[in-house]
């Protein structure tokens, strides 16, 4: 008997991510470890109904009752949409006098250096909602000037009138004293009671205003549509008789209640992405694999993430709707962010990434994308530009009657066609060859990326296994890996809903940050203990409500460090006694860590401490992950002939059914691995083995 056949008891955990060309669904059953995956084209003029298409999916796919699920967890593009498509709220931020133009005036810093013409990213909020308070603390957090609680109420008043429904409140030096702004709340509570407040003294209680006020606008913009979209998602669960908690994704790579998701949706923004890193994560720590590049290309964009020590590099800050300027790593183009984040650099080269002809004439890829509708050009939904799944369909590395497991025919000829059309034609190449050039350039832009999320931290990538997820990681990674030198790629099991995995292998998580600007000489050591104590105690109590025990919570401190008379800061661990003797101790660790990021450092210098702040965990149990469940038929071994650049011509491989291969099974290549959410393309020069935890690992046959 199949193992799909067996009938499904026990509880079941589900994990559901909406990306911008598909929803993916993973349903995991407690019981026995089975694994249901699902695939279905998102839904862009409602996300909400996409996440139930998947659901019922694969529900029906594992043959389960709605009712035994027990926990849902989500990730979704809604809070990135809502920045990119300028579909947020109609915000009104309030700043202290003589601080209105904080939002225009933002950075000096110009992501296009040599563009004369470039533009800041427009503000979230216009000027004419961006409104003064009579009020002032200084750096200590002493008040200089009481707050005008009557220019408040008429501020208030005028929005309430105008619609203005969301709040953002940004004072100066509000991180070491929030009283105003708490104040400000109990106001806003008296005359404009419907208007959502977002606070930067519990949003972002750091320094640098700017950043602060951008991330508290972020907040309040894009917190009505969260809000609404997670209540909608609540609805449609409750209308299909599923009565299970929903979690979400955080950007962090932890999960949170829905109640934290609306007070602090900012931290939803990168939630897709994190649980690709997450899932990569997961299963680097099962074979051992403790340094990894976590690769996740999906159908409009492309993500590398670093591993180390078995964990997730986190980012303190980061941006969000930067426009595209010819780098992967350009800042200044979109709204910073404050915030712990996972550490990733994200390419406009995925699956639909449209192939175009620039004004010189040359082959570009990216960053506009076919997305869901219409798709690429094979997917038959009107779309007629050349796309990188052409291209993978044309040149045989795609099965046009297998994609997503069969439930979806791509039209082979109307690939053909875009790519001669727009391709071929003007640059007088075949069809194969600008179809192979649609590939390379992605294949680069993914490169550089990859070297600016390892060399550039100062890392050798020869030291790190590739984690190839997403629809389209599979399809890439081994080239990706010959260039770079990387010697083993590890591709999980249903690598195309990889992230929806990762989110049912991921820990509640909370982020605390606070400043204190101190110099490491004077700094007093005892009071920063009780300031840790303090934050702890606080997520202590927030996972006590989520329902976990003492037992299930730990934290972890980290002081935010710099040479006096820098602008950036490094992370540092603290020592677990904050003694007067480990003054010494983090100079040593800053020295080193500088060290390594910067290629020096300089022992004789002072140091200050900038941030201070926990990573707390509440640790939920993991589930089995026994069995990917399949088809009940297998698939006999074909082949079909592929076109590779290292050969110049079309080779016959073998195509291989990754269900029907047994722990230790090797195929050589080049050859073609398929499963229902994704093909593994071998190399020729490279084999492919089946290991333990379902993995297929690739490496180069030894000469």
């Amino acid at each position: 008997m199949n193992i799909d056949t067996f009938p499904v008891v026990g509880d079941l955990r589900l994990g559901v991510d909406i990306g911008g060309t598909f929803t993916d669904a993973i349903l995991i059953s407690e019981d026995d470890g089975r694994v249901w995956g699902g695939k279905v084209l998102t839904t862009p003029h409602d996300p909400s109904e996409g996440f139930l298409q998947v659901v019922a999916q694969v529900l029906a796919r594992s043959s389960a009752d709605a009712e035994g699920i027990r926990s849902i967890i989500h990730a979704t593009t809604v809070a990135t949409n809502a920045v990119i498509e300028r579909q947020g709220a109609r915000a009104g931020l309030l700043v202290t006098h003589g601080f209105r133009d904080i939002l225009e005036i933002a950075r000096q810093i110009r992501h296009e250096l040599y563009n004369l013409q470039t533009d800041k990213p427009t503000p979230l909020i216009p000027r004419k909602y961006c409104r003064e308070v009579v009020e002032r603390l200084d750096y200590t957090g002493s008040v200089i000037d009481e707050l005008d609680e009557d220019g408040v109420r008429a501020v208030l008043a005028e929005w309430r009138e105008d619609g203005i429904n969301s709040l953002a409140v940004c004072l100066l030096h509000s991180y070491r004293n929030p009283a105003h702004e708490q104040r400000i709340r109990e106001l806003a509570a008296e005359v404009h009671p419907d208007a959502d407040v977002s606070l930067s003294s519990e949003i972002a209680p750091e320094i640098r205003e700017y950043w602060r006020a951008s991330t508290t606008v972020m907040n309040a913009y894009i917190g009505p549509t969260v809000r609404s979209y997670v209540g909608g998602v609540q609805t449609r669960l409750r209308d299909a008789a599923i009565s299970a908690p929903l979690y979400l994704m955080q950007s962090n790579g932890g999960i949170t209640s829905v109640e934290n998701a609306r007070e602090r949706p900012v931290y939803l923004i990168e939630s897709g992405p994190a649980a690709g890193v997450a899932a990569a994560t997961h299963f680097c720590n099962a074979l051992g694999a403790r340094d990894a590049i976590a690769f996740d290309m999906g159908g409009t964009t492309a993500k590398m993430g670093l591993i180390r020590n078995g964990r997730s590099e986190i980012s303190a800050e980061f941006e969000v709707g930067a426009g595209w300027s010819g780098t992967p790593m350009t800042r200044g183009g979109g709204y910073p962010i404050l915030g712990s984040v996972v550490d990733l650099v994200e390419v406009g080269a995925g699956g639909g990434s449209i192939g175009w002809i620039d004004d010189g004439g040359a082959l570009r890829v990216g960053p506009r994308s076919a997305g869901a509708n219409p798709g690429p050009a094979c997917y038959g939904r009107g779309g007629t530009l050349p796309t990188v799944t052409d291209a993978n369909l044309v040149l045989g590395r795609l099965d046009a009657r297998y994609f997503a497991g069969g439930d979806m025919a791509l039209d082979e000829g109307a690939a053909y066609e875009a790519i001669e059309k727009h391709c071929a034609e003007p640059l007088g190449l075949d069809v194969d060859s600008a179809a192979m050039g649609l590939l390379d350039i992605a294949n680069a832009t993914m490169v550089q990326a990859m070297r600016l999320v390892s060399v550039q931290r100062g890392h050798d990538p020869r030291d790190f296994t590739l984690v190839a997820t997403g629809g389209a990681g599979p399809l890439h990674a081994n080239a990706l890996a010959q260039e770079l030198g990387i010697p083993t790629i590890v591709v999980p099991p249903s690598p195309g809903v990889a992230s929806a995995l990762g989110m049912l292998v991921s820990d509640l998580r909370r982020d605390l940050r606070i400043t204190r600007l101190e110099s490491l000489e004077s700094a007093p050591l005892a009071e920063i203990d009780v300031a840790y104590r303090k934050m702890e105690a606080q997520s202590r109590e927030g996972f006590a409500q989520d329902g976990l025990a003492d037992s299930q919570m730990a934290f972890e401190r980290f002081m935010e460090m710099r040479y006096a008379g820098q602008s950036w800061k490094l992370r540092v661990a603290p020592p677990a006694d904050l003694g007067p003797g480990s003054r010494d101790e983090l100079k040593s660790r800053f020295d080193a860590i500088h060290h390594q990021a910067y290629g020096y450092s300089v022992p004789e210098e002072d140091v200050e401490i900038v941030n201070i702040g926990i990573t707390a965990i509440g640790s939920l149990s993991r589930p089995r992950l026994e069995h990917v469940v399949g088809r009940s038929k297998p698939r006999e071994r074909t082949s079909r002939d592929v076109y590779f650049r290292e050969l110049g011509e079309r080779v016959s491989c073998e195509v291989v059914d990754r269900y029907q291969l047994a722990d230790g099974d090797v195929v050589e290549g080049p050859a073609v691995i398929e499963e229902t959410d994704s093909t593994t393309i071998v190399y020729p020069g490279y084999r492919a083995a089946a290991g333990e935890h379902g993995v297929l690992l690739l490496s180069a046959v030894e000469q």
